[in-house]
């Protein structure tokens, strides 16, 4: 067989593993649609728009006090006054005005919005029975950030999602920059919200320990929003993620070879696990995150073992190590085709 089939057989089966837990999970489980998960939405780059001078400004502030003391961060500002100020300069400046033209006509359907929170919601409560609904509120941040939830409020920075044919876009990478376009705001909340529940031993600082987390968090995402494919979740290109299905066995043995898992160097750590455009050490083809994405890999091969462990479980299991062990996770290395 020659290389280049071997590699086209990768590829299908890599996407035909993908599109497979698509197809079998999109569906709405009955028990789930029974979920009450009411969302409250409200659009706020309307009102923000129309403020005009720091009279509107204050009233806009006092109209929404959640949204001004924790988004806002109304306290941090000697007076109201200043802040004021703030806002009048934002919502006059022209260049914002037109990114907020460009949001609202991105994501005008409100309705669509309210629909994907209202199902994510629904999948988050029917798992953890305690999560509050947050009431959310859109807004265009002017790129300063893109995401923000608690338990009282989440706020999503439309702004950063509207995607390469913005007028101003975030000043981040081009490795990143790609995941910010609209498909891409659920899976940003999701991973958010996963970090209520993703408990860890803050002692383990080891690379085994960095990937099982992000790995958790990847399967928290996958499975409160199962018609999301595999490559938004992680934010791969359809490429890359073939590539890493296909080498997989070469990557953990890297990760073995090297005795990576149990290292503690924060700088080695964040080389295998941080934002980087790729990971030259296994492959000049092997994108940033891998070691996320293993972590993910061992994560689902764990529950598939252990389908009595519920994800409020998996989400409280401060223990690497004994899901690596427990998850029989092994893939081998493809040999070499002539």
């Amino acid at each position: 067989m020659r290389p280049i089939l071997a590699t086209l057989l990768g590829l299908v089966f890599a996407l035909l593993t993908a599109c497979s837990r698509d197809q079998n999970t999109c569906e709405l489980n009955p028990e789930v649609a029974n979920v009450s998960a009411p969302v409250e939405l409200e659009r706020l780059e309307k009102p923000f728009f129309q403020i005009k001078n720091t009279t509107e400004a204050k009233r806009f502030i006092t109209q929404h006090p959640l949204f001004a003391n924790q988004f806002l961060q109304r306290r941090q500002f000697p007076t109201d006054d200043v802040l004021a100020e703030m806002l009048t300069r934002l919502s006059t400046n022209a260049g914002l005005q037109q990114l907020g033209r460009q949001t609202d006509s991105t994501f005008q359907d409100s309705e669509k919005l309210k629909s994907q929170l209202q199902r994510m919601f629904q999948h988050i409560r029917y798992n953890f029975k305690d999560f509050r609904v947050p009431p959310v509120k859109t807004f265009v941040t002017g790129l300063s950030q893109d995401m923000f939830v608690n338990d009282s409020l989440m706020v999503l920075g439309l702004d950063f999602f509207v995607g390469p044919n913005a007028r101003y876009r975030p000043n981040v990478p081009d490795y990143i920059l790609r995941r910010y376009r609209p498909e891409y705001v659920l899976p940003t909340a999701a991973l958010a919200i996963s970090s209520k529940y993703n408990k860890k031993e803050l002692t383990n600082q080891t690379m085994l320990a960095e990937m099982v987390q992000f790995g958790k968090s990847l399967y928290f995402a996958e499975r409160v929003l199962p018609c999301t494919p595999d490559s938004i979740l992680i934010g791969y290109t359809n490429k890359e993620l073939t590539g890493v299905y296909f080498n997989e066995g070469k990557v953990w043995a890297h990760f073995l070879d090297k005795k990576l898992l149990y290292n503690t160097a924060p700088f080695t750590v964040q080389k295998y696990v941080g934002e980087r455009p790729n990971i030259p050490e296994i492959d000049k083809t092997c994108p940033g995150r891998v070691g996320a994405w293993v972590g993910w890999q061992i994560v689902r091969k764990y529950m598939t073992t252990h389908p009595e462990v519920t994800l409020v479980q998996l989400m409280a299991n401060k223990n690497p190590q004994q899901i690596l062990n427990e998850s029989r996770y092994r893939p081998k290395p493809r040999r070499a085709e002539r």
